[in-house]
C-alpha cells in the first residue's frame, strides 16, 4: 500500500501550496481535499497541468459526516493515514462589522471546533511514523500575550487537559456574546484566540500521543506559515503562497526516525516559545 498524505482546505491560498509541495517531496499519494467539489475538482487540474498528480477528495471539515466519511475512505483504501495537515481555517476581514459575538462563534467552530474534530477522527488512523501539522498562526501567540495572568497561565500549563481547553474555547464565545470578553480578560480578536486553542490542542494531542502511542513516533506540531498574499490575507503580504507552505510542509516531511520538533509551535522551521 502507497503512503497518503491529506491536505484540508487544499483547493486555494497556502492549503493549495502545501498540496504542490507534497506532490514534489512527499514519496505517495497526496489528496487535495475541499468542501466544494466543483473548486476542489478544478484545483487538483490545474496541479496536473504543471505536470503533478494530486488525488481530491470532498472534505468539509465543519459537517461531522464528511469528516468521518473520509476517515472510512482513508481506512479501508490505505489502512489509515500517514500525513494530515490541517489547513482549513476562516478569518474575518478587519473591516467586517458583524457582531463580534458572531464573529467569535464562527470562527472558533470552524478553526477550533472543527479542526478538534478533524484531530479527534484522524488521529487514531495516524499510522506510526506518521505526521499531523496544524496550520496555526502567531496571531495565537499574539491573542495569548493579551490574556489575563490567569488564562496565560492555563493555556500554557503542560496539564492543561482537551476538556479544560474546550471549556475555555466555549466561555470566550460565551463571554463574547455577552459583550464581557474584555472585562474577563480575552482580548478582542476572535481569529487570535481561535489559533491560541488550536496550538494548545496540539500540545495536549503530542502529550497524549507521547503517553498513549510511545513506540509509534508519530509526530504532532502546529506552525505559523508567515504572512501570505492569499484571499485571506489580502495583496500586501509578504510572503508567496508556495513560500508559506514551506514551514507546513517540513513539518510534514519530518525524517523517519526524528524524535523531534513534537508538540510544538513552529515558525520559519524553527521552534518557538510558547
Amino acid at each position: 500500500i502507497s503512503k497518503v498524505a491529506l491536505v484540508t482546505g487544499g483547493n486555494k491560498g497556502i492549503g493549495f501550496a502545501i498540496v504542490r509541495a507534497m506532490c514534489k517531496d512527499f514519496a505517495g499519494d497526496v489528496y487535495l481535499t475541499a468542501r466544494d467539489v466543483g473548486r476542489g475538482t478544478a484545483a487538483v487540474d490545474n496541479l496536473r497541468k504543471e505536470g503533478l498528480a494530486p488525488l481530491f477528495h470532498q472534505l468539509d471539515i465543519n459537517d461531522p459526516d464528511s469528516v468521518r466519511s473520509a476517515r472510512d475512505f482513508f481506512t479501508e483504501k490505505y489502512g489509515g493515514l500517514d500525513v494530515l495537515v490541517n489547513n482549513a481555517g476562516i478569518a474575518f476581514k478587519m473591516a467586517d462589522t458583524t457582531p463580534f459575538g458572531i464573529q467569535a462563534d464562527v470562527t472558533l467552530k470552524t478553526n477550533f471546533f472543527a479542526t478538534r474534530d478533524m484531530c479527534n477522527v484522524f488521529l487514531p488512523i495516524i499510522k506510526p511514523g506518521g505526521r499531523m501539522v496544524n496550520v496555526s498562526s502567531v496571531m495565537g501567540s499574539m491573542a495569548l500575550s493579551r490574556c489575563s495572568p490567569e488564562l496565560q497561565a492555563r493555556f500554557r500549563s503542560d496539564d492543561i487537559t482537551e476538556e479544560e481547553l474546550v471549556g475555555l474555547m466555549e466561555r470566550f464565545v460565551r463571554d463574547a456574546q455577552e459583550g464581557v470578553h474584555a472585562e474577563r480578560g480575552w482580548p478582542s480578536t476572535a481569529y487570535g484566540i481561535s489559533k491560541t486553542g488550536l496550538t494548545t490542542l496540539t500540545r495536549i494531542l503530542a502529550r497524549n500521543l507521547t503517553k498513549e502511542r510511545p513506540g509509534d513516533e508519530v509526530l504532532c506540531n502546529a506552525c505559523c506559515p508567515g504572512w501570505v498574499r492569499t484571499d485571506m490575507a489580502g495583496p500586501n503580504a509578504t510572503k508567496s503562497p508556495d513560500e508559506g507552505a514551506v514551514t507546513p510542509v517540513y513539518l510534514a516531511l519530518l525524517p523517519a526516525g526524528a524524535k523531534e520538533p513534537h508538540g510544538q509551535f513552529v515558525s520559519e522551521k524553527k521552534v518557538q516559545p510558547w
